[in-house]
């Protein structure tokens, strides 16, 4: 099991990430810490007791090609395009991604309007993510 400097340090990296003028790297941090917090702790853990769900994430650039799959309450990161996702998700770039999953309100009209992502699938399963996503931002600042 990782041990506490293990968490420290992904989550400076993830803070580091926030505020980074690249955001790249931003969705593949997230993932990570998103896993080893599952692991290591039980209020994080209950957003995804007996959740089944499969995100895809994708990029209009082509520089994100992410998968999240959510099953047995545990999380598989994958680095390819997956079969019957419940919802996939293209940003225009890893900018519009990080905007919108650290938004305080994600607008998803707004974002869908200002043609930063396009989705199709079940819109529920995007909103825990980001809810999820949120989570991991207050936790790293101290802010819960």
């Amino acid at each position: 099991m990782p041990d506490n400097h293990m968490l420290n340090e992904m989550m400076k990296k993830f803070l580091d990430s926030l505020e980074s003028e690249f955001a790249e790297g931003f969705l593949e941090t997230l993932l990570k810490l998103m896993g080893l917090v599952l692991l290591l702790d039980q209020n994080y853990k209950r957003n995804i007791e007996g959740f089944k769900g499969r995100y895809q994430f994708l990029s209009s650039d082509d520089e994100i090609t992410v998968a999240a799959i959510f099953d047995d309450d545990a999380m598989d990161v994958r680095e390819e395009v997956i079969s019957d996702p419940n919802i996939t998700v293209i940003f225009k770039n890893g900018k519009a991604l990080m905007n919108y999953l650290l938004s305080p309100k994600p607008d998803v009209l707004g974002s869908m309007l200002r043609q930063e992502v396009r989705l199709d699938g079940n819109l529920n399963y995007l909103y825990k993510f980001a809810y999820m996503a949120k989570r991991l931002q207050l936790m790293a600042t101290g802010a819960v």
